[in-house]
């Protein structure tokens, strides 16, 4: 494992452009809380049959909104996040007028590889969100954090925070918080060795933060691996 993490050590670099203009790309989002205007605007504490509808439509687009239980919560606002990622809406902490349309009228996500199999996963760094596809049917779309492209220094290596892309396949699943070089993943399923994975993290926010693996929401990540082949279900980061 060790050879194996020195060897990435010399690929990220290669990315570190590319991944230095993200947070300039989410610099309109900084303020995303709900302003006066849009009080009245459904949002994470509210409760009821709207926040329920809201639910009901995210699950039948293949978000996950936690429980459909008409409670406004974390995991909820991560499926709101993940729907205005793919419709390219800004990203706010509220349903906005735009969204409430969008939510009528989908777009479905952009397929990065329409030739990559019937079942296979899509991870878009532009709009951080993975997607899940099943018999060429989306099964899943998940909000993302990917490689925040800071400078770190980590088990005797440093390296740039760069998520790698190209075409890869899940090697290994393990369950539970893991601790490899690149810091704790919980329910890590493995695409490079045990270095980098698709997992669960406590903080997944909008902002692309990671150390260069792809985290997930807590919920989604407790039952992510029992939706995919492992070994070798195919994995694309465009």
């Amino acid at each position: 494992m060790r050879r194996l993490w020195m060897s990435l050590l010399l690929v990220p670099v290669i990315a570190a452009a590319a991944a230095a203009s993200a947070p300039a790309a989410r610099a309109a989002t900084a303020d995303r809380a709900a302003p006066a205007s849009a009080a009245d605007a459904l949002q994470p504490g509210m409760s009821g049959a709207a926040v329920k509808a809201l639910q009901r439509r995210l699950a039948a687009l293949k978000y996950y909104p936690g429980s459909i239980d008409g409670r406004f919560g974390a995991y909820t606002l991560e499926a709101v996040w993940a729907f205005e990622e793919v419709q390219g809406l800004p990203t706010y902490d509220y349903v906005t007028k735009a969204m409430q349309w969008a939510l009528a009228h989908p777009r479905a996500p952009q397929v990065l590889v329409a030739d990559g199999g019937a079942n296979r996963i899509e991870i878009n760094l532009s709009r951080e969100v993975l997607v899940l596809y099943h018999n060429n049917r989306v099964e899943l779309i998940s909000h993302v954090s990917t490689g925040g492209g800071y400078y770190f220094c980590s088990d005797g290596g440093c390296a740039y925070a760069v998520t790698p892309t190209g075409d890869f396949s899940t090697i290994v699943f393990l369950p539970g918080w893991v601790t490899v070089p690149l810091g704790e993943m919980y329910n890590p399923v493995f695409f490079i060795g045990t270095a980098f994975a698709i997992h669960g993290d406590t903080d997944v926010p909008l902002e692309p933060v990671s150390h260069g693996c792809v985290r997930i929401p807590m919920d989604i990540a407790a039952f992510f691996h029992t939706l995919v082949h492992i070994p070798g279900e195919p994995v694309y980061i465009r």
